[in-house]
């Protein structure tokens, strides 16, 4: 097939280009390259296959493809708070433009939606039938409603137009090529620690999160995109959760560090815990992750010991 990724040259929308191309399909790769890089997609540039299009999803586009991966946006709060405006500009004009082109085109769309519109939960874990608990005019609301946005869309447009949508809920997730200063707790611990400084827990660190590796998340992707049964929305991350200090705890004994812990007042609208229940992503595509942490982290660390910047 044809494919179009947006943000493929981002963090997750790479290690997609990079198993769809291994897979035989012609991709298209879409990013403005305000969090992506091309340091990403640098070693699929001479394939044949493989197109780079230098692009913002804000602004219409017109290409001929089978299937649609929109997964342009800023994902972590460093980035997404820069400038709200447009964090939330992307979510929302960035899925209309990938909704319209699919409807034109006949092809399947996939919306890479997040766990953050389940906001800080008040049930846990997290079953895709919660409608959520968000501050809508909060510091991370640009990011949350955009997204939350973004499947009204997607919802509406297969309700009145009938097109071919995928709707997937990402939790934390983690690898290589993740951006060194993002500010998101795996790449933050594992840096902190290479680099010998104190290691930054927010609150005391018995908030919880659950993290899924790169490599079984992109398998979820595809599994969800090429079936029929259901259009979503699918959470997809690793039910086994851990607190913000036990992830911090391993980070130190995988790192040989001497860091120390040191505790910081907790972002507002920070979610307390956040796991997803999977039993859908189970049922209807046989999927659930593989990767446990620890070994995760043993792939990922290497990566930013070669990319401490």
């Amino acid at each position: 097939m044809r494919i179009l990724v947006t943000g493929g040259a981002g963090f997750l929308g790479s290690h997609l280009c990079e198993r769809l191309l291994a897979d035989g399909h012609d991709v298209l790769c879409l990013d403005n390259f305000f969090t992506g890089r091309k340091v990403n997609i640098s070693h699929l540039l001479g394939k044949p296959a493989f197109e780079l299009i230098r692009h913002d999803v804000v602004d219409p586009f017109k290409v001929e493809v089978d299937q649609i991966y929109n997964l342009a946006c800023p994902a972590s709060p460093v980035h997404y708070q820069v400038n709200p405006i447009k964090t939330t500009k992307t979510s929302v004009m960035g899925a209309i433009n990938c909704l319209g082109l699919a409807k034109r085109v006949k092809a399947r769309v996939f919306q890479a939606s997040t766990s953050e519109v389940y906001g800080d939960p008040e049930m846990h874990p997290q079953p895709e039938g919660y409608r959520g608990l968000v501050n809508p005019i909060g510091p991370r609301a640009c990011y949350d409603e955009g997204k939350r946005c973004a499947e009204t869309l997607f919802f509406d447009y297969h309700r009145e137009n009938g097109v071919d949508i995928r709707v997937a809920r990402i939790f934390n997730t983690y690898g290589p090529r993740m951006q060194p200063k993002d500010g998101r707790v795996v790449s933050n611990f594992i840096l902190q620690a290479l680099a010998g400084q104190e290691i930054t827990l927010y609150g005391d660190g018995s908030q919880t999160r659950s993290f899924c590796y790169v490599d079984d998340l992109i398998e979820g992707f595809l599994r969800f995109m090429n079936q029929n049964e259901c259009v979503g929305p699918m959470n997809l991350g690793n039910p086994v959760e851990f607190t913000i200090r036990e992830l911090a705890e391993k980070v130190i004994a995988l790192t040989g560090s001497k860091s120390r812990l040191v505790e910081r007042p907790l972002p507002q609208d920070d979610p307390r815990q956040r796991q997803p229940d999977i039993s859908l992503a189970k049922r209807v595509i046989d999927w659930e992750p593989r990767v446990p942490l620890e070994e995760g982290l043993q792939r990922t660390i290497p990566y930013f010991r070669e990319n401490p910047v």
